[in-house]
């Protein structure tokens, strides 16, 4: 038995992802399909990957794969349902439940319409600049203070305590 290396070429995942099957060892092929398509675009391994959830009697997830690829049919349609029921039509939800790839690569037109969506649904950033923290403290920098000002303290009463050993 051959485990996948980073090094597989797409042929390789989807074939090995078919040898997985062949097997009755789906959730090997699922993790092997859902690593693949994570980092890259390969349409025919997003239709492996929905045909193996659907084969795990795991429609939501089927309908993310389908959703990015190009199959289409009854079958689709009802796992692509049953995707954006889990995620109670949730587009921004929907949008992250897509693998990487999918939401990288432009071209799909469902895709795209997904992306549109999420892009106008999401909240506008403060005066115009996203991550801009003007008027408010950002927690990390109260945790960093405080961990400072506990260290400082712990250092001194050490400081003073080692003195006392010394000095009688």
């Amino acid at each position: 038995m051959t485990e996948q290396s980073p090094t597989d070429s797409r042929a390789d995942a989807v074939e090995l992802a078919r040898t997985d099957l062949e097997a009755g060892r789906e959730w090997k092929a699922r993790d092997r399909l859902a690593a693949h398509v994570a980092g890259t675009w390969d349409p025919e391994a997003l239709g492996l990957l929905g045909e193996v959830h659907a084969r795990m009697r795991d429609l939501p997830s089927a309908g993310a794969a389908w959703f990015g690829s190009t199959r289409r049919g009854a079958d689709v349609d009802e796992a692509v349902e049953a995707w954006r029921e889990r995620h109670g039509d949730s587009f921004v939800q929907m949008w992250h439940s897509l693998p990487r790839s999918v939401r990288d690569h432009e071209g799909n037109a469902r895709v795209d319409a997904l992306r549109r969506r999420v892009e106008r649904d999401r909240p506008a950033p403060v005066d115009g600049a996203e991550g801009d923290n003007e008027g408010g403290v950002d927690a990390a920098v109260i945790i960093a203070i405080a961990l400072g000002v506990l260290f400082v303290v712990c250092a001194v009463i050490g400081f003073v305590t080692l003195l006392g050993w010394l000095v009688p």
